[in-house]
């Protein structure tokens, strides 16, 4: 089952911290936002494997828009 990685902010996508195929637990970092001169970690909502990364550095995002996919 797929499990979906959203930004929970409008920004723009800072640093991707994973790569396709990299395990991650519950709550680690997989990507940073920029917004309003912030740096806003997007956390994994489950473990799993990274099937998929859906943006990339510099991307602009809106909120809700799917950064990751995890299988």
């Amino acid at each position: 089952m797929a499990i979906e990685v959203k930004a929970h902010i409008a920004g723009t996508v800072w640093k991707i911290e994973k790569a396709p195929g990299d395990q991650v637990a519950e709550g680690e970092v997989v990507v940073i936002l920029e917004s309003m001169k912030m740096e806003m970690p997007v956390e994994s909502p489950a473990s799993g494997t990274i099937q998929e990364i859906r943006c990339q550095e510099g991307d602009a995002v809106q909120e809700g828009d799917v950064l990751a996919i995890l299988a």
